[in-house]
């Protein structure tokens, strides 16, 4: 082990004063023997940090399990940060982009009033598909509006068995022709009604995914018939999926005219509007007055919120949960650091007291044992960094990500690691410091 460099005037044995040596020997006198560098006409000492570094070093390398050990907290904690922050922004990025595809380009009117009973002062008019439709940057529009059924039932014959009738609840539903496209979806079977369907109130209707398998409908090449109440009605077709409007999944949609033929349907209740991105705002400042310039304010209209603030809830929501993670781990290597540290401080007393007889001072005994918990905090900041930098690639790969990470975020965890070696190490550190020498020297022997 490398000891402090001294100067003493009239050196005893060995280069070491008669009094500090008759002191640490337990040579019977008052008081405290003093260390070399406190007795008079002694320059003090000086370590270069190439000194404390080597030192610290060759602690830590004496003990390299207990080390490693130690090093594993910070790693988890710096590693789970890393992570977190770098799958948060992934994330974020992902469902903004998922929400620009979707979300970005749906505009919903909805008018209220016709929620509650179809009142035709607030009605939407008939040609709402026209009106909407030679607004710039919208692609696709369609109507959708409840109809009451009463006690009337859905019901279908079962091919396998016709004196067997299976009766449900289902939602019934009127929409245009240009709904399908709006909603994004797509037909498993047959397809779905057109205008010419609309303009003679034709008898025909659409099942969702869910509805046709509660009704036992399979297959439409043979125009099965569904019942609603005595009303038979061909099913022309059977949907996939819908990406807006999910209730249609397990619905019965059939043409707005025919739903006024046989049912006491007056007005869609919504209009679902898909537009080009970027344009979501302007049409959903248009679409009321296109719908009715005299009071547009009887309509509701819901339009996405920015991508800016979408990606920042997204972020703040995942950050919120995995943070105090990462920050409990973090705190777990800290008491880790702290407790191997004053385990260190406790072990190397005879060591200690030896370097303070020789002449190293309090603050070269404090800097030595902040030097090595701060080693060990910035170790495993480095290696905390890379693996959660792994853990963002990995987990990007397998959900067919892009990884999204600051680069300031690989510069700054290993300087957190540090600072929590750093602080960490105060207490040991000056515990170590404040150890006399004699009395280091007696409990070391």
């Amino acid at each position: 082990m490398r000891l402090p460099r001294i100067s003493l005037p009239g050196r005893g044995r060995r280069g070491v004063p008669d009094a500090v040596v008759a002191g640490a020997s337990g040579a019977t006198g008052v008081g405290t023997a003093p260390a070399v560098s406190d007795l008079p006409g002694v320059r003090p000492t000086a370590l270069s940090w190439r000194d404390l570094t080597s030192e610290a070093v060759a602690g830590l390398a004496s003990r390299p399990a207990r080390t490693l050990l130690t090093v594993l907290g910070t790693v988890l904690g710096i590693s789970a940060l890393v992570a977190t922050v770098g799958i948060a922004q992934t994330a974020g990025n992902r469902i903004v982009g998922s929400f620009s595809e979707l979300e970005a380009t749906s505009v919903v009117v909805t008018n209220e009033t016709g929620f509650w009973g179809g009142n035709t002062r607030t009605a939407f008019p008939r040609d709402v598909e026209d009106r909407i439709g030679r607004l710039n940057g919208v692609t696709a529009v369609g109507v959708l509006g409840t109809v009451p059924m009463g006690e009337n039932y859905a019901s279908a014959v079962q091919l396998d068995d016709p004196s067997g009738l299976n009766t449900f609840q289902i939602d019934v539903y009127a929409a245009s022709p240009g709904l399908l496209d709006a909603v994004k979806g797509e037909i498993r079977m047959g397809r779905w009604f057109d205008s010419g369907h609309e303009t003679r109130a034709d008898d025909v209707v659409v099942l969702g995914p869910a509805a046709a398998q509660r009704l036992g409908v399979y297959r439409v090449d043979q125009q099965p018939v569904i019942f609603l109440g005595e009303k038979p009605f061909v099913v022309m077709g059977i949907l996939r999926d819908v990406a807006r409007q999910p209730q249609l999944l397990d619905a019965i949609i059939m043409p707005e005219a025919t739903a006024r033929k046989h049912f006491d349907y007056q007005s869609a209740s919504t209009v679902q509007i898909d537009v080009a991105l970027g344009a979501a705002q302007l049409i959903g400042k248009q679409a009321p007055i296109a719908l009715n310039p005299d009071d547009p304010t009887v309509y509701r209209v819901r339009i996405p919120p920015s991508a800016d603030s979408l990606r920042n809830r997204v972020e703040g929501d995942v950050n919120s949960l995995f943070l105090i993670l990462g920050g409990v781990s973090l705190l777990v290597g800290a008491i880790g650091i702290a407790n191997v540290t004053l385990v260190s401080v406790l072990e190397r007393v005879g060591e200690i007291g030896l370097r303070r007889a020789v002449g190293a001072r309090r603050r070269h005994i404090a800097t030595q044992f902040l030097v090595e918990s701060t080693a060990m905090g910035l170790v495993g900041g480095i290696i905390g960094a890379t693996l959660g930098i792994l853990v963002i690639v990995v987990i990007s790969a397998t959900r067919e990500w892009t990884p999204v990470l600051s680069p300031l975020i690989p510069v700054a965890a290993p300087l957190l690691g540090a600072a929590t070696g750093l602080l960490a190490g105060i207490y040991p550190s000056l515990r170590a410091a404040s150890l006399e020498p004699v009395d280091a020297l007696r409990a070391g022997t």
